[in-house]
Protein backbone atom coordinates (compact mmCIF):
# COMPACT_ATOMS: atom_id res chain seq x y z
CA UNK A 1 0.00 0.00 0.00
CA UNK A 2 2.93 2.29 0.80
CA UNK A 3 4.39 1.59 -2.73
CA UNK A 4 1.04 2.35 -4.24
CA UNK A 5 0.71 5.76 -2.67
CA UNK A 6 4.50 6.57 -3.26
CA UNK A 7 3.54 6.43 -6.93
CA UNK A 8 0.36 8.05 -6.88
CA UNK A 9 1.69 10.96 -4.98
CA UNK A 10 4.87 12.35 -6.16
CA UNK A 11 4.91 15.98 -4.78
CA UNK A 12 3.96 14.06 -1.21
CA UNK A 13 7.04 11.86 -1.22
CA UNK A 14 9.54 15.30 -2.26
CA UNK A 15 7.85 16.67 0.43
CA UNK A 16 8.72 13.89 3.03
CA UNK A 17 12.60 13.64 1.98
CA UNK A 18 12.75 17.70 2.10
CA UNK A 19 11.87 17.06 5.74
CA UNK A 20 14.47 14.07 6.15
CA UNK A 21 12.70 11.55 6.24
CA UNK A 22 14.10 9.22 2.50
CA UNK A 23 17.30 8.15 2.20
CA UNK A 24 20.88 8.98 3.89
CA UNK A 25 22.55 10.68 0.64
CA UNK A 26 19.57 13.22 1.14
CA UNK A 27 20.13 14.01 4.68
CA UNK A 28 23.74 14.92 3.80
CA UNK A 29 23.38 17.27 1.00
CA UNK A 30 20.24 19.02 2.99
CA UNK A 31 23.08 19.37 5.87
CA UNK A 32 26.34 20.64 3.94
CA UNK A 33 23.34 22.94 2.33
CA UNK A 34 22.58 24.52 5.78
CA UNK A 35 26.29 24.60 6.46
CA UNK A 36 27.37 26.60 3.44
CA UNK A 37 24.51 29.03 4.15
CA UNK A 38 25.35 29.47 7.88
CA UNK A 39 29.17 30.40 6.40
CA UNK A 40 27.95 33.40 3.50
CA UNK A 41 25.83 34.43 6.42
CA UNK A 42 28.59 34.75 8.82
CA UNK A 43 31.12 36.36 6.41
CA UNK A 44 28.45 38.64 5.42
CA UNK A 45 28.12 39.78 8.80
CA UNK A 46 30.97 39.70 9.77
CA UNK A 47 32.29 42.20 6.67
CA UNK A 48 29.14 44.97 7.62
CA UNK A 49 30.44 44.58 11.26
CA UNK A 50 33.75 45.83 9.81
CA UNK A 51 32.83 48.25 7.08
CA UNK A 52 30.60 50.45 9.63
CA UNK A 53 33.59 50.32 11.76
CA UNK A 54 35.88 52.15 9.15
CA UNK A 55 33.27 54.44 8.00
CA UNK A 56 32.72 55.44 11.86
CA UNK A 57 36.59 55.86 12.51
CA UNK A 58 36.85 57.69 9.17
CA UNK A 59 34.26 60.44 10.15
CA UNK A 60 35.94 60.85 13.69
CA UNK A 61 39.08 60.91 12.22
CA UNK A 62 37.79 62.93 9.18
CA UNK A 63 39.97 66.50 9.97
CA UNK A 64 43.04 64.57 9.76
CA UNK A 65 42.44 61.55 6.76
CA UNK A 66 39.84 63.70 5.03
CA UNK A 67 42.40 66.10 2.89
CA UNK A 68 45.10 63.41 2.42
CA UNK A 69 42.69 60.67 0.95
CA UNK A 70 40.93 63.85 -0.92
CA UNK A 71 43.79 64.50 -2.89
CA UNK A 72 44.27 61.25 -4.49
CA UNK A 73 40.84 61.35 -5.73
CA UNK A 74 39.45 62.42 -9.19
CA UNK A 75 39.71 66.63 -9.75
CA UNK A 76 36.26 67.17 -10.40
CA UNK A 77 35.32 65.53 -6.56
CA UNK A 78 37.78 68.12 -4.98
CA UNK A 79 36.53 71.03 -7.43
CA UNK A 80 32.86 70.30 -5.75
CA UNK A 81 34.09 69.87 -2.73
CA UNK A 82 36.24 73.25 -3.00
CA UNK A 83 32.65 75.30 -4.25
CA UNK A 84 30.47 73.97 -1.32
CA UNK A 85 33.54 74.99 0.95
CA UNK A 86 33.19 78.66 -0.80
CA UNK A 87 29.20 78.65 -0.74
CA UNK A 88 29.48 77.17 3.42
CA UNK A 89 31.91 80.51 3.93
CA UNK A 90 29.61 82.83 2.23
CA UNK A 91 26.19 81.95 4.01
CA UNK A 92 26.26 83.64 7.67
CA UNK A 93 25.35 81.27 10.45
CA UNK A 94 22.29 82.42 11.57
CA UNK A 95 22.09 81.57 15.45
CA UNK A 96 19.19 79.77 16.90
CA UNK A 97 16.30 82.03 18.73
CA UNK A 98 15.98 81.51 21.75
CA UNK A 99 12.91 82.59 23.12
CA UNK A 100 12.36 83.42 26.64
CA UNK A 101 11.23 80.90 28.97
CA UNK A 102 6.83 81.23 29.40
CA UNK A 103 6.06 82.42 32.94
CA UNK A 104 4.09 80.15 34.75
CA UNK A 105 1.30 81.44 37.24
CA UNK A 106 -2.33 81.11 38.21
CA UNK A 107 -4.27 82.76 35.41
CA UNK A 108 -7.23 84.89 37.30
CA UNK A 109 -8.92 85.13 33.64
CA UNK A 110 -9.18 86.64 30.69
CA UNK A 111 -8.43 90.19 29.40
CA UNK A 112 -9.49 91.97 25.93
CA UNK A 113 -9.18 95.35 25.16
CA UNK A 114 -9.98 97.58 22.23
CA UNK A 115 -7.87 100.29 21.58
CA UNK A 116 -9.00 104.10 20.24
CA UNK A 117 -7.01 106.77 18.59
CA UNK A 118 -4.69 106.93 15.55
CA UNK A 119 -1.37 104.51 15.40
CA UNK A 120 0.68 105.88 18.17
CA UNK A 121 -2.48 106.64 20.43
CA UNK A 122 -3.45 102.84 20.35
CA UNK A 123 0.71 101.88 20.81
CA UNK A 124 0.94 103.51 23.97
CA UNK A 125 -2.38 101.86 25.05
CA UNK A 126 -1.25 98.26 24.22
CA UNK A 127 2.04 99.12 26.43
CA UNK A 128 -0.67 99.77 29.13
CA UNK A 129 -2.56 96.87 28.64
CA UNK A 130 0.33 94.66 28.58
CA UNK A 131 1.35 96.08 31.89
CA UNK A 132 -2.14 95.42 33.41
CA UNK A 133 -2.34 91.63 32.37
CA UNK A 134 1.18 90.85 33.68
CA UNK A 135 0.49 92.74 37.07
CA UNK A 136 -3.42 91.30 37.45
CA UNK A 137 -1.73 87.78 36.26
CA UNK A 138 -4.65 87.61 33.60
CA UNK A 139 -4.31 86.11 30.16
CA UNK A 140 -4.39 89.14 27.14
CA UNK A 141 -6.23 88.52 24.37
CA UNK A 142 -4.45 90.65 21.39
CA UNK A 143 -5.79 93.61 21.08
CA UNK A 144 -8.68 95.06 19.06
CA UNK A 145 -7.54 98.05 16.68
CA UNK A 146 -9.65 101.11 16.35
CA UNK A 147 -11.51 100.67 12.79
CA UNK A 148 -14.50 103.49 13.65
CA UNK A 149 -12.61 106.95 13.79
CA UNK A 150 -12.24 109.52 11.51
CA UNK A 151 -9.46 107.61 9.63
CA UNK A 152 -11.87 104.66 9.58
CA UNK A 153 -8.59 102.14 9.04
CA UNK A 154 -9.63 98.15 8.67
CA UNK A 155 -6.16 97.30 10.08
CA UNK A 156 -6.09 94.69 12.23
CA UNK A 157 -3.23 93.74 14.77
CA UNK A 158 -1.14 91.77 12.91
CA UNK A 159 -1.23 93.94 9.74
CA UNK A 160 0.34 96.41 11.41
CA UNK A 161 2.65 94.53 14.13
CA UNK A 162 4.57 91.18 14.03
CA UNK A 163 1.55 89.37 16.26
CA UNK A 164 4.10 86.30 17.03
CA UNK A 165 6.65 88.36 17.94
CA UNK A 166 4.90 90.28 20.24
CA UNK A 167 3.63 86.44 21.88
CA UNK A 168 6.50 85.15 22.49
CA UNK A 169 8.84 87.90 23.24
CA UNK A 170 6.73 88.77 26.13
CA UNK A 171 6.00 85.09 27.34
CA UNK A 172 8.16 85.38 29.94
CA UNK A 173 6.33 88.17 31.35
CA UNK A 174 2.52 87.52 30.38
CA UNK A 175 0.31 84.31 28.72
CA UNK A 176 -1.22 86.28 25.14
CA UNK A 177 -3.28 84.44 23.19
CA UNK A 178 -5.09 85.69 19.71
CA UNK A 179 -8.14 84.57 20.20
CA UNK A 180 -10.14 83.18 23.31
CA UNK A 181 -10.80 79.43 24.27
CA UNK A 182 -13.57 78.40 21.98
CA UNK A 183 -16.58 78.10 24.79
CA UNK A 184 -15.32 81.56 26.09
CA UNK A 185 -15.48 82.90 22.63
CA UNK A 186 -19.32 81.77 22.36
CA UNK A 187 -20.29 83.57 24.95
CA UNK A 188 -18.41 86.74 24.04
CA UNK A 189 -20.08 86.48 20.30
CA UNK A 190 -23.41 85.58 21.97
CA UNK A 191 -22.69 89.31 23.60
CA UNK A 192 -22.38 87.72 27.04
CA UNK A 193 -19.29 89.94 28.26
CA UNK A 194 -18.58 92.61 30.98
CA UNK A 195 -17.60 95.49 29.07
CA UNK A 196 -16.15 98.78 30.23
CA UNK A 197 -13.90 101.67 29.98
CA UNK A 198 -11.14 102.16 32.70
CA UNK A 199 -10.79 105.22 34.91
CA UNK A 200 -8.25 107.34 32.94
CA UNK A 201 -4.45 107.97 34.79
CA UNK A 202 -5.18 105.42 36.97
CA UNK A 203 -3.11 103.83 39.12
CA UNK A 204 -2.04 100.11 39.57
CA UNK A 205 -3.82 99.88 42.70
CA UNK A 206 -7.12 100.72 41.15
CA UNK A 207 -6.71 97.61 38.57
CA UNK A 208 -6.03 95.18 41.66
CA UNK A 209 -8.86 96.10 43.73
CA UNK A 210 -11.33 97.53 40.78
CA UNK A 211 -10.76 95.43 37.64
CA UNK A 212 -9.29 92.00 38.62
CA UNK A 213 -12.73 91.33 41.30
CA UNK A 214 -14.39 91.87 37.97
CA UNK A 215 -12.07 89.25 36.06
CA UNK A 216 -12.44 86.87 38.57
CA UNK A 217 -16.40 86.71 38.45
CA UNK A 218 -16.53 87.33 34.99
CA UNK A 219 -13.83 84.86 33.79
CA UNK A 220 -13.74 87.65 31.15
CA UNK A 221 -13.95 91.47 31.29
CA UNK A 222 -13.46 93.74 28.21
CA UNK A 223 -11.71 97.70 28.78
CA UNK A 224 -12.54 99.77 25.74
CA UNK A 225 -10.96 103.15 25.28
CA UNK A 226 -8.25 102.30 26.47
CA UNK A 227 -5.84 105.33 25.74
CA UNK A 228 -4.08 106.88 28.86
CA UNK A 229 -5.67 104.89 31.46
CA UNK A 230 -2.11 104.28 33.61
CA UNK A 231 -0.67 106.95 35.19
CA UNK A 232 2.69 108.55 34.06
CA UNK A 233 3.71 108.31 37.72
CA UNK A 234 4.10 107.32 40.90
CA UNK A 235 4.09 103.29 39.33
CA UNK A 236 6.62 100.78 40.79
CA UNK A 237 10.03 100.72 38.52
CA UNK A 238 9.26 97.32 37.47
CA UNK A 239 5.78 98.76 36.15
CA UNK A 240 7.80 101.68 34.04
CA UNK A 241 10.45 98.95 32.96
CA UNK A 242 7.72 96.98 31.07
CA UNK A 243 5.92 99.54 29.80
CA UNK A 244 9.00 100.18 27.89
CA UNK A 245 9.79 96.89 26.97
CA UNK A 246 6.65 96.61 25.43
CA UNK A 247 7.09 99.73 23.08
CA UNK A 248 10.64 99.33 22.11
CA UNK A 249 11.12 95.68 22.29
CA UNK A 250 7.56 93.54 21.46
CA UNK A 251 6.00 96.08 19.77
CA UNK A 252 7.67 95.62 16.33
CA UNK A 253 6.01 96.08 12.54
CA UNK A 254 5.70 93.49 10.25
CA UNK A 255 8.34 92.61 7.68
CA UNK A 256 6.64 94.29 5.01
CA UNK A 257 6.57 97.78 6.59
CA UNK A 258 9.84 97.37 8.16
CA UNK A 259 11.24 96.76 4.81
CA UNK A 260 9.82 99.41 3.14
CA UNK A 261 10.47 101.85 5.73
CA UNK A 262 14.77 100.59 5.17
CA UNK A 263 13.67 101.35 1.82
CA UNK A 264 12.54 104.93 2.35
CA UNK A 265 15.49 105.58 4.62
CA UNK A 266 18.55 104.08 2.54
CA UNK A 267 16.93 106.26 0.15
CA UNK A 268 17.04 109.52 1.71
CA UNK A 269 20.62 108.35 3.03
CA UNK A 270 21.84 108.67 -0.39
CA UNK A 271 21.21 112.21 -0.32
CA UNK A 272 22.96 113.35 2.55
CA UNK A 273 21.15 114.55 5.73
CA UNK A 274 17.62 114.74 6.26
CA UNK A 275 15.12 116.19 8.74
CA UNK A 276 11.59 114.86 9.25
CA UNK A 277 8.87 117.34 9.95
CA UNK A 278 5.85 116.02 11.69
CA UNK A 279 3.85 118.82 9.99
CA UNK A 280 0.06 118.03 11.47
CA UNK A 281 -1.69 120.63 8.73
CA UNK A 282 -4.21 117.83 7.79
CA UNK A 283 -7.61 118.42 7.33
CA UNK A 284 -8.96 116.67 10.55
CA UNK A 285 -6.41 117.81 12.56
CA UNK A 286 -7.56 122.06 11.93
CA UNK A 287 -11.29 121.08 12.46
CA UNK A 288 -10.77 118.67 15.66
CA UNK A 289 -8.60 121.99 17.38
CA UNK A 290 -10.61 124.81 15.63
CA UNK A 291 -7.70 126.48 14.22
CA UNK A 292 -7.92 128.15 10.95
CA UNK A 293 -4.77 130.43 10.70
CA UNK A 294 -4.28 131.24 7.04
CA UNK A 295 -7.86 129.56 6.27
CA UNK A 296 -9.79 131.27 3.35
CA UNK A 297 -13.68 131.55 4.12
CA UNK A 298 -14.93 128.57 2.13
CA UNK A 299 -11.73 126.72 3.75
CA UNK A 300 -13.00 128.14 7.63
CA UNK A 301 -16.76 126.71 6.52
CA UNK A 302 -15.87 123.33 5.48
CA UNK A 303 -13.76 122.57 8.74
CA UNK A 304 -16.73 123.71 10.93
CA UNK A 305 -18.67 121.69 9.59
CA UNK A 306 -16.84 118.86 9.91
CA UNK A 307 -16.13 119.10 13.22
CA UNK A 308 -19.86 119.39 14.02
CA UNK A 309 -20.09 116.16 12.23
CA UNK A 310 -18.41 114.41 14.64
CA UNK A 311 -20.40 113.86 17.71
CA UNK A 312 -17.06 112.73 19.77
CA UNK A 313 -14.92 116.17 19.19
CA UNK A 314 -17.11 117.79 22.01
CA UNK A 315 -16.01 121.46 21.39
CA UNK A 316 -17.62 122.91 18.68
CA UNK A 317 -17.54 126.72 18.92
CA UNK A 318 -13.58 127.31 19.02
CA UNK A 319 -12.17 130.84 18.80
CA UNK A 320 -9.26 130.29 16.34
CA UNK A 321 -6.97 133.26 16.90
CA UNK A 322 -7.31 133.13 21.23
CA UNK A 323 -6.35 129.34 20.58
CA UNK A 324 -3.42 130.07 18.42
CA UNK A 325 -2.00 132.82 20.89
CA UNK A 326 -2.30 129.99 23.62
CA UNK A 327 -0.32 127.97 21.16
CA UNK A 328 -2.85 124.84 21.14
CA UNK A 329 -2.77 125.03 16.96
CA UNK A 330 -0.30 123.46 14.89
CA UNK A 331 1.77 125.81 13.25
CA UNK A 332 0.80 126.41 9.80
CA UNK A 333 3.20 125.47 6.85
CA UNK A 334 3.90 129.67 6.42
CA UNK A 335 4.90 129.75 9.85
CA UNK A 336 7.13 126.40 9.56
CA UNK A 337 9.26 128.02 6.60
CA UNK A 338 9.86 130.92 8.62
CA UNK A 339 11.19 129.11 12.33
CA UNK A 340 13.64 126.49 10.48
CA UNK A 341 14.70 129.66 8.59
CA UNK A 342 15.38 131.10 11.91
CA UNK A 343 16.67 128.22 13.11
CA UNK A 344 19.16 127.99 10.69
CA UNK A 345 18.57 124.80 9.53
CA UNK A 346 20.63 124.59 6.09
CA UNK A 347 17.91 124.54 2.73
CA UNK A 348 20.28 122.44 1.14
CA UNK A 349 19.30 119.44 3.60
CA UNK A 350 16.23 117.17 2.76
CA UNK A 351 12.69 117.57 4.61
CA UNK A 352 10.58 114.87 4.63
CA UNK A 353 6.73 115.95 5.50
CA UNK A 354 5.73 113.42 7.84
CA UNK A 355 1.66 113.51 7.70
CA UNK A 356 -1.22 112.95 5.36
CA UNK A 357 -2.37 115.55 3.10
CA UNK A 358 -1.44 119.08 4.06
CA UNK A 359 -4.88 121.11 4.07
CA UNK A 360 -4.96 123.94 1.04
CA UNK A 361 -2.17 121.61 -1.02
CA UNK A 362 0.56 123.02 -3.38
CA UNK A 363 -1.13 126.72 -2.28
CA UNK A 364 -0.45 126.35 1.55
CA UNK A 365 3.05 124.61 1.04
CA UNK A 366 3.88 127.35 -1.25
CA UNK A 367 6.46 129.02 0.89
CA UNK A 368 8.25 126.08 2.94
CA UNK A 369 8.96 124.74 -0.73
CA UNK A 370 10.45 127.72 -1.65
CA UNK A 371 12.92 128.05 1.49
CA UNK A 372 13.39 124.42 1.56
CA UNK A 373 13.07 122.62 -2.19
CA UNK A 374 14.34 119.50 -0.98
CA UNK A 375 11.08 118.90 0.30
CA UNK A 376 9.86 114.92 0.03
CA UNK A 377 7.29 112.37 1.33
CA UNK A 378 7.20 108.68 0.83
CA UNK A 379 4.41 108.60 -1.85
CA UNK A 380 7.31 110.97 -4.04
CA UNK A 381 10.50 108.87 -2.79
CA UNK A 382 8.29 105.35 -4.03
CA UNK A 383 6.39 104.07 -6.68
CA UNK A 384 3.18 104.40 -5.99
CA UNK A 385 3.33 100.44 -6.93
CA UNK A 386 4.91 100.14 -3.62
CA UNK A 387 2.14 101.71 -1.46
CA UNK A 388 -0.27 99.86 -3.39
CA UNK A 389 -1.32 97.92 0.03
CA UNK A 390 -0.83 100.50 2.22
CA UNK A 391 -3.47 102.62 0.17
CA UNK A 392 -6.49 103.35 2.96
CA UNK A 393 -4.79 102.13 6.04
CA UNK A 394 -3.63 105.32 7.56
CA UNK A 395 -2.03 103.49 10.38
CA UNK A 396 -0.21 101.53 8.13
CA UNK A 397 1.37 104.65 6.44
CA UNK A 398 1.70 105.92 10.04
CA UNK A 399 4.01 102.75 10.68
CA UNK A 400 6.23 103.84 8.04
CA UNK A 401 6.45 108.04 8.46
CA UNK A 402 7.30 106.26 12.07
CA UNK A 403 10.17 104.35 11.20
CA UNK A 404 11.94 107.12 9.26
CA UNK A 405 11.51 109.88 11.98
CA UNK A 406 13.14 107.69 14.43
CA UNK A 407 16.06 107.36 11.94
CA UNK A 408 16.45 111.38 10.93
CA UNK A 409 19.35 113.30 11.78
CA UNK A 410 16.48 115.77 13.69
CA UNK A 411 12.90 115.40 13.91
CA UNK A 412 10.61 118.55 14.24
CA UNK A 413 6.99 118.12 15.08
CA UNK A 414 4.77 121.08 14.59
CA UNK A 415 2.39 119.99 17.17
CA UNK A 416 2.55 117.71 20.22
CA UNK A 417 0.12 115.11 19.31
CA UNK A 418 0.61 111.39 20.20
CA UNK A 419 2.77 110.22 17.47
CA UNK A 420 5.31 113.32 18.11
CA UNK A 421 4.99 112.04 21.90
CA UNK A 422 6.05 108.68 21.55
CA UNK A 423 8.62 109.61 18.27
CA UNK A 424 10.22 112.01 21.13
CA UNK A 425 10.39 109.29 23.77
CA UNK A 426 11.92 106.29 21.22
CA UNK A 427 14.55 108.70 20.35
CA UNK A 428 15.51 109.21 23.68
CA UNK A 429 15.48 105.94 24.36
CA UNK A 430 17.59 105.34 21.36
CA UNK A 431 20.13 107.40 22.63
CA UNK A 432 18.72 111.13 22.50
CA UNK A 433 19.06 111.68 19.05
CA UNK A 434 17.77 115.56 18.30
CA UNK A 435 14.34 116.40 18.51
CA UNK A 436 13.55 119.96 18.49
CA UNK A 437 10.54 120.66 20.59
CA UNK A 438 8.37 123.86 19.23
CA UNK A 439 7.71 126.24 21.87
CA UNK A 440 4.44 127.56 19.91
CA UNK A 441 3.41 129.78 22.18
CA UNK A 442 6.60 131.78 22.54
CA UNK A 443 6.66 131.34 18.33
CA UNK A 444 3.64 132.83 17.17
CA UNK A 445 4.23 135.60 19.34
CA UNK A 446 7.47 136.12 17.93
CA UNK A 447 6.49 135.68 14.55
CA UNK A 448 3.64 138.26 15.14
CA UNK A 449 6.01 140.78 15.77
CA UNK A 450 8.47 140.01 13.46
CA UNK A 451 5.20 140.15 10.62
CA UNK A 452 4.33 143.49 12.18
CA UNK A 453 8.44 145.15 12.07
CA UNK A 454 8.54 145.18 15.86
CA UNK A 455 10.95 142.51 15.72
CA UNK A 456 14.41 142.51 12.99
CA UNK A 457 15.47 139.36 11.10
CA UNK A 458 18.23 139.18 13.20
CA UNK A 459 16.07 140.12 16.05
CA UNK A 460 13.84 137.47 15.70
CA UNK A 461 16.38 134.91 14.59
CA UNK A 462 18.21 134.65 17.82
CA UNK A 463 15.48 134.92 19.99
CA UNK A 464 14.05 131.79 18.41
CA UNK A 465 17.56 129.88 18.84
CA UNK A 466 17.91 130.67 22.55
CA UNK A 467 14.37 129.65 23.45
CA UNK A 468 14.79 126.47 21.79
CA UNK A 469 19.03 125.71 22.91
CA UNK A 470 17.57 123.41 25.76
CA UNK A 471 14.58 121.74 24.01
CA UNK A 472 16.20 119.40 21.54
CA UNK A 473 15.60 116.15 23.25
CA UNK A 474 17.90 116.31 25.92
CA UNK A 475 17.99 114.21 29.01
CA UNK A 476 15.37 115.68 31.34
CA UNK A 477 13.21 115.11 34.48
CA UNK A 478 9.88 114.56 33.54
CA UNK A 479 7.45 117.18 35.35
CA UNK A 480 5.35 115.74 37.73
CA UNK A 481 1.71 117.78 38.65
CA UNK A 482 -0.15 116.08 41.21
CA UNK A 483 -4.36 116.27 40.31
CA UNK A 484 -3.14 117.46 37.01
CA UNK A 485 -1.77 114.98 35.20
CA UNK A 486 -2.91 115.60 31.63
CA UNK A 487 -0.15 118.45 31.95
CA UNK A 488 2.50 115.97 32.95
CA UNK A 489 4.93 115.18 31.14
CA UNK A 490 3.65 112.26 29.05
CA UNK A 491 5.72 108.75 29.99
CA UNK A 492 5.83 107.91 26.79
CA UNK A 493 7.68 110.76 26.19
CA UNK A 494 10.20 110.95 28.31
CA UNK A 495 10.74 107.62 29.87
CA UNK A 496 13.08 108.46 32.35
CA UNK A 497 13.21 105.03 33.92
CA UNK A 498 14.41 103.00 31.09
CA UNK A 499 16.97 105.84 30.06
CA UNK A 500 20.95 105.48 30.45
CA UNK A 501 22.06 108.14 31.97
CA UNK A 502 24.20 110.57 30.09
CA UNK A 503 25.59 113.07 32.85
CA UNK A 504 25.04 111.96 36.15
CA UNK A 505 22.16 114.31 37.68
CA UNK A 506 19.36 114.74 35.58
CA UNK A 507 18.48 117.89 35.13
CA UNK A 508 15.04 119.29 35.79
CA UNK A 509 12.69 120.37 32.82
Amino acid sequence: MCSVEGKGKKGGTRMGVMKGGGGGGGGERVEKLKNSRMKLWMIRATTSVLLWTCIVQLTALGETWGPRVLKGWPSCFSHQDSSFSVIEDRVPSVPARVLPPKRVYKNNGYLMVSCNGGLNQMRAAICDMVTIARYLNVTLIVPELDKTSFWADPSEFQDIFDVDHFITSLRDEVRILKELPPRLKRRVEMGKVYSMPPISWSDISYYYKQILPLIQKYKVVHLNRTDTRLANNGQPLDIQKLRCRVNFSALRFTSQIEELGKRVIKLLRQNGPFIVLHLRYEMDMLAFSGCTQGCNNEEVEELTRMRYAYPWWKEKIVNSDLKRKDGLCPLTPEETALILKALDIDNSYQIYIAAGEIYGGGRRMASLAAAYPKLVRKETLLEPSDLRFFQNHSSQMAALDYLVSLESDIFIPTYDGNMAKVVEGHRRYRGFKQTILLDRRLLVDLIDQYNSGSLSWNEFSDAVKESHESRKGQQTKRSVIPDRPKEEDYFYANPEECLQPLYGQLSSS
